[in-house]
């Protein structure tokens, strides 16, 4: 039956996880895999986390399934976490939050739904976006075109270009944003660009998908998602799809969200029917144990206070080595402009470097870094912007 199948391409960006791990170099540097690194370059198990597990190993009594819609304690936490308990559609019972498996199983999902109701429906990406953004919302039938958001060699906002490309869009067209710390570029909207994008999506009757993936790790808590309120306050219907991988870092546990604000409170019922439906044809039941431990941490108080406590210092510590790195390269690159390191927030960073030299910097320099040149700013420590630096002076 399969004998026709040839062998799939390797994913470039586990591809570059694999190469780094194959490297024998002492002095290899990992720029390139999505995940938060210490100082010491492990993705750590944050305190609280650590302390949640032990309380719901003791607390558990049953290993049975968990509804389709999950966790209802993990919902409860992610609704308030992420729209907060005075948002008008929570106030009013027209918001509703489904447990999935992390962010990936939210945004197919979410893809899953639209192509339901409207299976001709454009999905808008921006361009450059994450490159499983297309695969997993293009899997599900949908089509996906892109919008100019980010130009690598300016390291600019292409903002009068996005706004343009977004008035060509058919009514229902999904618009697929992230509220904050974008992926790949780290370049997030102004507040008065947010202003005008969200008169354009309800003018033009767009669906916005916003992508939650870092809330915390770029300005704080609330902050990364004032203008995903805005947003899901102003536009009758919304979807945004959660991850809890980088914020709670619970990467192999697979915890996501998938929420959807609608006009009335019967309309969301017949969605949350509607999620829950295709959830059962797709893995039928989420996995508990990371939705409990989130459960469990933002239950309790204190639990809840050295989480934020960690993740306030996760989000420093990314602020300070941007302003290592700019400092760095502004000083042995004269003449060349990365100040932009430090203004943009977030994990990640595109350098706009062409592809010859990202295949130096690994070949030559055992610096692993995406094939579009994005950069995981947590990935570095003192000793890694030192060897980027010199690599870069030496391929420049």
């Amino acid at each position: 039956m399969f004998e026709s199948l040839k062998a799939f391409p390797t994913d470039p960006i586990l591809g570059i996880s694999a190469a780094y791990a194959a490297d024998a170099s002492t002095d290899k540097v990992d720029v390139g895999v999505g995940v938060y690194r210490d100082e010491t370059g492990q993705t750590p198990v944050m305190k609280a986390v650590r302390l949640a597990t032990a309380r719901v190993a003791a607390a558990e009594t049953t290993k049975s399934y968990l509804p389709t819609s999950g966790n209802a304690g993990f919902n409860r936490a992610i609704t308030e976490l992420v729209l907060g308990l005075s948002h008008p559609a929570v106030v009013e019972g027209r918001a509703v939050t489904l447990q999935t498996p992390g962010g990936c199983g939210a945004l197919r999902l979410a893809a899953d739904l639209v192509h339901l109701v409207a299976p001709l429906s454009p999905v808008a990406l921006s361009a450059p976006t994450w490159p499983n953004h297309p695969a997993l919302l293009g899997g599900a039938g949908l089509t996906t075109v892109a919008y100019p958001y980010y130009d690598a060699v300016s390291r600019t906002l292409r903002f009068d270009a996005m706004l343009a490309f977004l008035e060509t869009l058919p009514p229902g067209a999904v618009l697929l944003l992230q509220p904050s710390c974008h992926n790949p570029t780290g370049a997030d909207l102004a507040p008065a660009q947010w202003e005008e994008l969200i008169a354009l999506v309800k003018r033009r009757s767009l669906l916005p998908l916003l992508d939650l993936a870092y809330q915390g790790l770029g300005e704080g808590l609330e902050a990364d998602v004032h203008w995903l309120r805005r947003m899901t306050a102003e536009v009758p219907e919304c979807l945004v799809t959660v991850s809890c991988s980088k914020n709670f870092g619970l990467y192999r546990e697979r915890t996501g969200a998938v929420i959807y604000v609608g006009r009335s409170p019967v309309e969301t019922q017949a969605v949350h029917t509607n999620l829950m439906m295709l959830a059962r044809r797709m893995y039928s039941m989420p996995p508990d144990h990371g939705a409990a431990l989130v459960a469990t941490i933002w239950a309790d108080a204190e639990l809840r206070a050295a989480w934020q406590q960690e993740l306030d210092g996760m989000r420093e510590r990314l602020a300070r080595l941007r302003r290592e790195l700019a400092t760095a390269l502004a000083a042995s690159l004269p003449g060349q402009e990365y100040s932009f390191i430090a203004a943009q927030r977030g994990m990640f960073s595109l350098l706009g470097l062409a592809p010859g030299v990202v295949e130096a910097l690994r070949r030559d320099h055992h610096v692993y870094c995406a094939p579009d040149s994005r950069i995981n700013i947590a990935g570095l420590s003192g000793i890694g912007i030192e060897r980027l630096v010199a690599a870069l002076v030496r391929l420049t």
